[in-house]
């Protein structure tokens, strides 16, 4: 995500009580989510990803190059990762936050990023 210009942060709580995988932000104020499926198991008994959509203006699933991505939904976008580095192989659509919900996640955001730089969070 750093690499596509975004600020990442790893394991985010969202209002909704679910913890997504990463959550970042971007240069213009965009919010992403990526959902990384660590195998077929962990994508086939976790869906629930939809969860994720009211909470950012683009979604990505994560998975590692060996992973069987026509078994993915198509409309999320798709990063393809390893230890090294990662590549975006589909973008996802862009459905904006409405203003009210994009201002509580980016201050929501920037506390967990300043308590846990801090060690208090």
């Amino acid at each position: 995500m750093a690499a596509m210009g975004y600020a990442p942060l790893a394991e985010v709580t969202l209002p909704n009580g679910r913890r997504a995988d990463i959550m970042a932000l971007g240069p213009r104020g965009e919010i992403a989510i990526a959902e990384v499926k660590s195998g077929v198991l962990d994508f086939r008994t976790d869906q629930k990803w939809g969860d994720y959509l009211p909470y950012c203006d683009a979604f990505y699933f994560a998975v590692a190059p060996e992973f069987p991505q026509a078994i993915l939904p198509i409309e999320p976008g798709l990063i393809v990762a390893d230890g090294f580095g990662g590549a975006v192989l589909r973008e996802p659509p862009y459905t904006p936050l409405v203003g009210a919900r994009r201002k509580a996640l980016t201050i929501a955001f920037g506390r967990l990023a300043a308590m846990r730089t801090s060690g208090a969070g």
